[in-house]
């Protein structure tokens, strides 16, 4: 039986796919409340958390909310659900707002929080000298002109990996619904304007994340880039079939083009019953399993969605991530493989995105 009683202090530190901690800071006020995120307070992450739990670092969102409002947890606890996408949002308004949590992030390095990453050496750096390491990551390219300008400029101010959309429409494709029980065929791929975004990233060396694209999007961003294939916070639709879920399909296309999966933390990509209630470690360790078979040892890491969903109360903040971590002990992985998912996965498909 493998050793379940493990020393925290031994396990290696966790760099995550994604966190939506500038919006919850945003929300608070944005720049004014970078000082909350120092001294701890309500959330998932914060620093006395991530040094608690020992989150070494991870891709910081920059997302804009919705007029409509956040999704609906309350509807996505039901036995089956189809929430409806939300309208765009005006570049304008995107621009505005992603630049008030691009500023929270700066002001959050001022503080001494973190550090902005924009290479593979430079968080391999940050996690030994034990600051927190942040990758700028925009989830959904609202705040993106046609023109590709703002790209540029945002990509000279430390922008390094972007999601074309999030789950509703841009000018550049579409996103997938919050639909359970459903795949990733719920619409539209890449506009021609998704297609000069997809090739103006692989230029720039910005990773691409797919995580909330649809099937045909998906498939063409495989078609059309030349960069590994990446989700950094999405799970197995064999062990949930929900729409944010990736095929076996679409795992495969991942593993052969060398990129990898950060495993999503929200209980309603977990549960097989699609349903955003609690859950155990156990959900995360079947995934974790579908996963690495499908994607090999190299290619899983961990994408936990902090700050932007329902986390299984066994985890509960990024000071729970041990838990986790003697989860998987418990569960018969090495410790090279452990250190594979919490880090050193991610650092490899970042140096073959970004180059050294």
């Amino acid at each position: 039986m493998p050793e379940t009683s493990v020393d925290t202090n031994t396990l290696p530190a966790v760099f995550d796919g994604h966190n939506d901690v500038l919006l919850r800071l945003y929300r608070a006020g944005g720049p004014k409340a970078a000082e909350s995120f120092v001294t701890g307070g309500p959330g998932h992450i914060d620093l006395p958390k991530a040094r608690e739990g020992g989150l070494g670092g991870g891709f910081f969102a920059v997302y804009v909310p919705s007029d409509e409002g956040d999704t609906d947890h309350d509807e996505m606890a039901r036995d089956s659900y189809d929430l409806p996408l939300p309208e765009p949002v005006p570049q304008d308004r995107a621009l505005q707002v992603a630049m008030a949590q691009i500023a929270t992030l700066e002001r959050l390095q001022e503080l001494g929080a973190l550090k902005i990453c924009r290479s593979a050496a430079e968080i391999h750096i940050s996690m030994v000298e034990h600051k927190l390491a942040a990758v700028l990551h925009m989830e959904g390219a609202e705040a993106i002109d046609p023109e590709l300008i703002t790209l540029d400029v945002l990509h000279g101010a430390g922008l390094r990996s972007l999601g074309p959309v999030w789950s509703r429409p841009t000018i550049f494709g579409e996103g997938v619904p919050f639909r359970y029980p459903s795949d990733g065929n719920t619409g539209g791929g890449l506009t021609d304007l998704g297609v000069a975004l997809v090739r103006r990233c692989n230029a720039l060396k910005i990773m691409l994340d797919l995580s909330h694209m649809t099937m045909a999007g998906f498939w063409d961003v495989a078609k059309h880039s030349d960069a590994p294939l990446v989700a950094t916070h999405s799970n197995a639709h064999a062990i949930c079939p929900h729409a944010r879920n990736l095929t076996d399909a679409q795992l495969d296309a991942i593993a052969a083009s060398d990129g990898m999966v950060g495993l999503n933390y929200a209980t309603a990509f977990l549960r097989p019953d699609g349903r955003m209630v609690d859950t155990g470690l156990d959900d995360m360790l079947r995934h974790l399993d579908h996963l690495l078979d499908r994607l090999g040892e190299s290619r899983v890491g961990l994408g936990s969605d902090f700050d932007g969903a329902l986390i299984p109360s066994a985890i509960g903040t990024a000071a729970g991530l041990p838990a986790l971590r003697r989860a998987m002990v418990a569960h018969g992985y090495g410790p090279e493989l452990i250190a594979r998912i919490c880090q050193g996965n991610w650092l490899r498909v970042l140096e073959k995105t970004w180059g050294h």
